[in-house]
């Protein structure tokens, strides 16, 4: 039994923050990460070998690159230390004045826009937010695709991007005035999304955890929380299983960081199946959001080659006032996604879409055929990441399992009345189609969308929204739990409504300004020991 001031769960864009800004207000910290800490061998694996890139412990891979299939989702995301900022692209954008005027924001601040400004300008300058000054063919195709969508005035580089784009090479930290790591610029290889193992994408272990650590936090990897358990003193204990058995902590404060589905089913366990936090609100898995996203895109002609001359995500353009699209390089290990891929078809419904692509795999196969063939698919995939701002939603519940009703898991549950599919989205397939004219090349979909009528999303919001009260969300404006004083949440299950844009730096903003309110410790109270 370890005893210590705050325990932080997980140790993406919520944890770090929290990691650091606990410690630098004088609290003993410890951050528990279930995956573990990545060396270069590890990365440099992983962008070549989908064994060694993949997180699925149960079918004995223990790579870093986790995906979550439910009924009505596909979700993916980084298990390691520094969370889903080792397989982000580091797409540093603020959502528009607007998405912060829908009613899911809680009314505690009157402004959230005006509350999350200096935050966001804190997070952006930490994760070294630059803009980007590459351009390949992956630009010139997207700007072609956004004039055809009559919408070239909106095309643009990534104005703010958490990549180094300095000099080659080991150099000095550019950033924190000698106290950060030493770092080396971009090579523009397109391999973001399987980490970087050049060391030039600004990731949480090279700046927010790189600094905790020097504040004194401890970060434990290769753990996993089964339990959080209320003391008689007022503090929580933390039940962990790792390497080396069982290790738990004791802290007055708990702050749960592990992203959506690990924090909902963490939680979710805790009040439905151990009883140890019984009066969690009802509201948690509830509010939901998938960013309102798809995935399309188009496998380009044999013999070009478009991703090897930038970063993962470079351009983007908006469509419409609700709609946001960025393309997307892949690393050879994202091969294995010929395979989840089919051809694009035009419909008006997710029913039409589904028979449509199924015949059309079948009449003329050649289609399909040609896209899992493609041995060199990942050099000639061009995917854009298609998001909006538009109110869509769904539940992650906890139920029994169909298999082994002696268990529970997390799967999703949407009201039968919502006539909204999740996956179909008009404005992607358009994208799609015009990239494919432009390009020349053949438009796909993940099968899981077109057929399975699930949306695919990386940037899943929401699940223990910040509320008003404990019947719209699980916390408080300061990310407290209601009822129990001590436990946060400060991640993306936070996060009440559709972004629109990538969110990982509203996540960090939001985190910021949760640790601003935090009280520093009174020197009075000592500092526990790690």
């Amino acid at each position: 039994m370890h005893d210590v001031d705050c325990v932080v769960i997980g140790s993406g864009f919520g944890g770090a923050v929290s990691a650091l800004r606990m410690a630098e207000k004088g609290y003993s910290v410890v951050v528990l990460e279930q995956g573990r800490r990545l060396q270069r061998d590890d990365v440099v694996a992983g962008g070549r070998s989908v064994r060694r890139l993949i997180w699925e412990p149960a079918l004995g891979l223990r790579g870093y690159f986790r995906q979550w299939i439910f009924p009505d989702v596909a979700v993916v995301g980084g298990v390691a230390v520094g969370g889903g900022s080792q397989v982000f692209a580091g797409v540093l954008l603020r959502p528009s004045e607007a998405t912060f005027a829908s009613p899911d924001w809680p009314r505690t601040e009157r402004d959230w826009h005006q509350a999350l400004r200096t935050h966001y300008d804190t997070a952006e300058r930490m994760l070294g937010g630059a803009p980007n000054p590459a351009r390949g063919l992956q630009d010139a195709l997207l700007r072609d695709t956004a004039q055809a969508m009559q919408a070239d005035g909106s095309f643009g580089g990534i104005a703010s991007q958490a990549i180094y784009f300095g000099q080659h090479g080991e150099g000095v930290d550019p950033f924190f005035g000698g106290e950060g790591p030493r770092r080396a610029g971009c090579r523009h290889c397109g391999e973001c999304l399987s980490a970087c193992q050049h060391g030039a994408k600004n990731s949480l272990d090279l700046n927010y955890l790189h600094l905790a650590e020097q504040q004194g936090a401890r970060i434990v990897s290769d753990t996993r929380v089964t339990d959080i358990v209320p003391q008689a003193d007022g503090r929580y204990r933390v039940v962990v299983q790792g390497p080396a058995g069982r290790a738990d902590h004791v802290a007055s404060k708990v702050i749960v960081s592990a992203g959506v589905v690990g924090t909902v089913s963490l939680l979710s366990h805790c009040r439905d199946v151990t009883r140890t936090l019984p009066s969690l609100p009802r509201a948690l898995g509830q509010r939901v959001r998938t960013n309102s996203e798809s995935i399309v895109g188009v496998l380009l002609p044999k013999g070009q080659i478009a991703n090897q001359d930038g970063a993962a995500i470079t351009t983007h353009f908006y469509p419409d006032a609700r709609t946001h699209i960025t393309q997307n390089r892949f690393p050879s290990s994202f091969a294995y996604m010929r395979w989840t891929c089919g051809p694009l078809v035009a419909a008006d419904t997710p029913r039409a879409r589904r028979w449509k692509t199924l015949l059309a795999m079948v009449r003329p196969p050649g289609r399909v055929w040609r896209n899992w063939a493609a041995t060199d698919w990942p050099a000639r995939a061009v995917m854009l990441t298609v998001m909006q701002n538009v109110d869509t939603q769904l539940a992650l519940v906890r139920k029994r399992h169909p298999l082994m009703p002696w268990r529970t898991r997390l799967t999703t549950q949407r009201d039968a009345g919502t006539p909204h599919s999740l996956a179909f989205i008009p404005q992607a397939l358009q994208a799609a189609q015009h990239l494919a004219q432009v390009s020349g090349g053949e438009a796909i979909c993940p099968l899981l969308e077109s057929v399975g009528n699930k949306a695919v999303t990386a940037h899943i919001l929401g699940g223990a929204v910040v509320a008003d009260g404990p019947d719209r969300g699980v916390i408080d404006a300061r990310h407290e739990v209601f009822g129990y004083p001590g436990l946060y949440v400060v991640d993306g299950s936070a996060v009440p409504a559709n972004l629109g844009v990538n969110p990982s730096l509203t996540i960090t903003a939001m985190a910021e300004r949760a640790m601003s309110l935090m009280p520093a410790k009174a020197p009075s109270q000592g500092r526990a020991g790690p």
